[in-house]
């Protein structure tokens, strides 16, 4: 029996989280991708379309299949289908695809009067054209993943800007523009088997200046109790319940509204760190979901009761350009705070400038016991380092 992963480019997901969790299960892998060129070697790869369901359930017919899962946001209606094709545990196809078209996601929570924003879909094809109350608005692809292309937008002129720009680029996509949900924004991270849904923990937030939405920084911040019931309201009326899904939500003068659902792990390596956080096998619990193993089987941390705080920060290109230098990847202890650092552009590498997670050259962490004392050594740790862009 095999485990077959859908996966498009090599994520570090995959490489230091998946493929060594299966490997502690005894369970061979067999990873289908559109791009096995760009996999390193000793990866077992098939090639295979894997956005479309039928093909993803003929790559597997060469050995029986004991669990097939994405972490890719793009991949998991398609994942779903072909797992229920066969006979496999799988999340629902119908919610998969409420979570990634952010249209049918809005459509979806109003019909159930559960949280109403006021949304525009426009077409590839359509001149944008809102009313003037919507602004401030969020124009963003209705199938959009990382932020990307989404832009804060004051009013009509802005908004047309946007949209031309986008669309000189990626002419093909439909576009939301919905209003801006100003709050804090913070995270909701959960497992679970389609009967039982578990809570792993939350972040809280911090993006850089508009109009883009590049998370900067996060900082440990579970969710407290009073959020609970009301997420899982608008989660249980989207049908999220089986697997790894990471929601973002915004609170202001305690009203919770939901930004989008990601029907996986949180990503940019934060599930590499909620794992070395809450010091559980997070990736080979999901694996073990798929194969058909009940929640109750995982011990899942309770969240609330942890006596250690984590900090991320990201290092973001401030332009576009070559990255002449960079440090490489380390880990030390400070001040008893275990603080790592690794690379997310190589160096020689020229990009631009993108407003998204795109601009990351670097993710470093620290885990210590408390806030105060993690901020201090990883600013320390971070004022130590250089990244130069020429």
């Amino acid at each position: 029996m095999r485990l077959y992963l859908t996966a498009l480019n090599p994520t570090d997901a995959v490489l230091e989280g998946f493929l060594p969790a299966a490997d502690t299960l005894d369970l061979p892998v067999t990873v289908l991708t559109d791009r096995p060129d760009e996999w390193p070697p000793g990866v077992a790869v098939r090639r295979c379309a894997v956005r479309d369901a039928a093909a993803v359930v003929a790559a597997t017919g060469a050995d029986p299949p004991a669990g097939l899962l994405s972490n890719s946001d793009h991949l998991q209606e398609a994942t779903a289908l072909a797992a229920g094709k066969l006979g496999l545990p799988g999340k629902d196809p119908e919610s998969a695809r409420r979570c990634k078209d952010k249209a049918a996601m809005r459509r979806a929570l109003a019909a159930a009067d559960l949280d109403p924003v006021r949304v525009a879909a426009i077409a590839p094809d359509a001149a944008p054209d809102v009313p003037d109350d919507l602004f401030p608005a969020v124009v963003k692809p209705r199938d959009g993943v990382a932020s990307e292309d989404a832009y804060l937008v004051s009013d009509r002129r802005e908004l047309a800007a946007r949209v031309a720009g986008i669309r000189r680029r990626r002419p093909e996509i439909a576009l939301v523009v919905e209003e801006y949900l100003a709050g804090e924004l913070r995270t909701y991270d959960t497992l679970g088997d389609g009967v039982r849904l578990a809570v792993l923990g939350g972040w809280h937030t911090h993006l850089g200046p508009p109009p883009t939405f590049t998370e900067v920084s996060l900082d440990w911040s579970p969710p407290p109790p009073t959020h609970d019931a009301r997420i899982r309201a608008l989660l249980g009326a989207l049908g999220v319940g089986f697997g790894a899904c990471h929601t973002e939500y915004v609170v202001r003068h305690d009203r919770i509204r939901l930004i989008e659902v990601n029907d996986r792990l949180i990503g940019d390596r934060m599930d590499l760190i909620l794992a070395d956080l809450l010091d559980t096998p997070l990736f080979a619990h999901v694996i073990r979901l798929h194969l058909g193993e009940p929640l109750s089987a995982l011990h899942l941390p309770d969240p609330s009761t942890l006596d250690r705080h984590a900090r991320v920060e990201y290092v973001c290109a401030d332009r576009s350009g070559r990255l002449t230098a960079a440090p490489g990847p380390a880990d030390t202890i400070r001040d008893g705070v275990r603080l790592a650092c690794r690379p997310l552009r190589q160096v020689g590498r020229v990009a631009e400038r993108t407003g998204t997670n795109r601009d990351y050259l670097a993710a470093l962490h620290g885990i210590g016991p408390g806030p105060g004392v993690v901020a201090a050594a990883l600013a320390e740790f971070r004022a130590e380092r250089r990244w130069t862009i020429s």
